[in-house]
């Protein structure tokens, strides 16, 4: 009896051991594996060659779950049966039970019970969480029965390929190495590992940037129609070239009578063809819709060749604006030249107090404070979250609580919110 649980311990540890494996296979990070197989090493090596075939892989954890659990099923049954009791009063009802047509279903419920519990639902819950970890530390004996079954496997995946092609279907096909989302979690595990007080580095920002870059729209990084310089088209060479000398710009949106209706952008250079009025230089500029993806927008700006985009809102009047330079940022970040001289407050007053400016991204301060602001695609900033809330330009001093945090308005100006105070209030809660 002794030898029989033994087996039975073994097997359940087996299934267990190969059903972790191959949802571990499924779910380590792909980036992960790849730099570990970059290593020098034995178990880099390993890595290389369970790796190498994905399929072959997979089949070979199946077998092996399905050897041990055939060898469970079959001792189990010997184990259950030698357990009832044979003799004395109740004798007649267990040779009843045991010789009745219910004996198969009472063996299969004990059995199923104990195998999904021990080898099946914790095991894969397990490894699944602590995928990248254990795929490594198991390496080896997961490549000696890679070995073991590497035949039978073989055998698996060329009848199942047989199989496809007489329903005219394609054959198994190999995973790919890593994907999109592989490298997006990867970033974001090696973003949440970072100190707080630590920098990521510039190659993980990029790459974080360039995940986001193709879901990114116009209107999340647009210059707002309330900030963009423009001059009316009437007006004379000489007010032009004090906007630019007051400003530093080197190119000038041109409207005609109200910033609804911009009709092109002027450059520097055209002064020194020396223009008699300002519809003689202008030069048009691109229209885009608030909901366009920028990506999409720097390929029409290249293309046309304009390094302007005017953004329109849902009536067709002006949103804001953006330019090259602004898309390019949205990749390397910010791109600071001699011209650049608005500064956005941010500072940490205390552990968990912040004061920032109204102007400030959501998503850049919950990245850069490890905040947890709510986000929404009704707004990009923290003004617009307020706004949010109050639905009207609060007061100075107005308080809005909410989600673990008191925002404080600090100041305000006729049209927009300028600063505002963050407590983070999750901890007292």
């Amino acid at each position: 009896m002794s030898s029989y649980i033994a087996v039975i311990l073994v097997s359940l540890l087996l299934s267990a051991f190969f059903s972790g494996m191959e949802i571990a296979f499924v779910s380590a990070n792909r980036i992960h594996i790849e730099i570990e197989k970059k290593q020098e090493g034995f178990l880099a090596n390993i890595l290389r060659r369970l790796t190498a075939s994905p399929a072959k892989f997979i089949a070979s954890m199946l077998i092996g779950n399905n050897l041990a659990l055939v060898v469970y099923g079959y001792f189990m049954g010997r184990v259950l049966l030698s357990i009832l009791p044979q003799g004395g009063p109740l004798d007649p009802y267990w040779q009843q039970l045991v010789f009745s047509e219910f004996q198969l279903l009472t063996h299969t419920v004990i059995s199923t019970l104990i195998i999904l519990f021990t080898a099946e639902f914790t095991p894969k819950v397990f490894f699944q969480i602590y995928a990248n970890t254990l795929l490594k530390a198991l390496a080896v004996p997961a490549y000696a029965f890679f070995l073991l079954f590497s035949g039978f496997s073989w055998l698996v995946i060329r009848f199942s390929d047989v199989l496809l092609r007489l329903f005219k279907a394609d054959g198994i096909a190999e995973t790919e190495v890593f994907s999109k989302v592989d490298l997006g979690d990867y970033i974001s595990q090696q973003i949440q590992s970072a100190n707080e007080n630590q920098e990521l580095d510039s190659e993980i920002q990029i790459f974080q940037n360039a995940l986001e870059f193709a879901e990114v729209k116009a209107r999340e990084i647009m210059i707002p129609r309330n900030e963009i310089t423009a001059i009316e088209l009437h007006d004379s060479i000489e007010e032009l070239k004090e906007l630019f000398i007051e400003t530093g710009y080197s190119k000038i949106l041109v409207y005609r009578e109200t910033i609804d209706d911009i009709i092109g952008q002027v450059h520097t250079f055209d002064l020194f063809k020396k223009p008699r009025a300002l519809r003689t230089i202008t030069r048009p500029v691109e229209y885009v819709p608030e909901t366009m993806l920028i990506h999409d927008i720097l390929n029409q700006l290249i293309k046309k060749r304009r390094g302007i985009a005017v953004v329109l809102d849902e009536y067709g009047g002006t949103s804001g604006m953006l330019t090259i330079e602004d898309i390019v940022e949205e990749l390397f970040g910010e791109i600071e030249d001699e011209h650049d001289t608005v500064e956005y407050t941010e500072e940490q007053l205390d552990e968990n107090i912040y004061l920032f400016s109204g102007r400030l991204d959501v998503d850049y301060v919950n990245e850069k404070y490890k905040l947890n602001l709510p986000e929404n695609d009704e707004y990009e900033t923290l003004a617009g979250l307020i706004m949010s809330f109050t639905e009207e330009i609060p007061e100075t001093g107005a308080e809005i609580r909410s989600q673990g945090f008191i925002f404080t308005v600090v100041e305000v100006s006729q049209t927009r919110i300028e600063k505002i105070r963050v407590l983070c209030v999750e901890d007292e809660e």
